[in-house]
């Protein structure tokens, strides 16, 4: 990386750390790629986080959201999970990421619907949540999208562009929408 491209990067990462609001952040990750942190809750980073990849898409236009948005919402993060390029991670209640997972390029986790699905009450009703869960070892490909109330089992991999509504056990891949087991590694 030339001289140039690092000084606007580190403008970048600067940017986006003045413009992130959450209070409650437990360790420090390392930060590659500009990453917005926001919400009222706690965000909760273990040993060796790395959010961004070089060598990935994405790296100089996109960045990383993560909001624990009420003050009791909680996103934990485990210890050497890497983050790549356009994470996010939306939490009204709990979001919890172990150790040694790998997620790709432009991965979602929700653990809500994001509004009342009752048409009624979508203005002003209170989305459903649930908590979701990834175990160990972990990998995520690109474009996976996790939605509330899912448990993904220890070393299972999700594959790309898979949309996951449902719990995957340990120690199997699984892709598609809705995300279905294929195999068992």
């Amino acid at each position: 990386m030339n001289l140039l491209n690092f000084i606007l990067l580190r403008w970048r990462i600067l940017k986006y750390k003045l413009l992130s609001d959450c209070q409650k952040i437990n360790g420090k990750p390392m930060v590659f790629h500009p990453v917005l942190l926001k919400g009222k809750g706690t965000i909760s980073f273990g040993d060796k986080v790395q959010i961004g990849v070089l060598a990935s898409p994405c790296f100089y236009s996109h960045y990383a959201y993560i909001e624990a948005r009420t003050p009791q919402s909680k996103i934990t993060i485990g210890n050497q999970v890497t983050l790549n390029n356009g994470f996010s991670a939306e939490a009204m209640g709990e979001i919890t990421i172990k150790d040694k997972v790998l997620i790709g390029v432009h991965c979602a986790i929700l653990d809500n619907d994001g509004h009342a699905l009752d048409p009624n009450q979508r203005e002003s009703g209170l989305p459903y949540v649930k908590p979701v869960m990834i175990c160990e070892n972990v990998f995520i490909g690109d474009r996976v999208t996790i939605l509330k109330g899912v448990t993904i089992g220890a070393n299972s991999v999700i594959g790309s562009g898979a949309v996951v509504t449902h719990d995957i056990p340990e120690n199997v891949i699984a892709a598609g929408n809705p995300a279905r087991v294929i195999r068992n590694i």
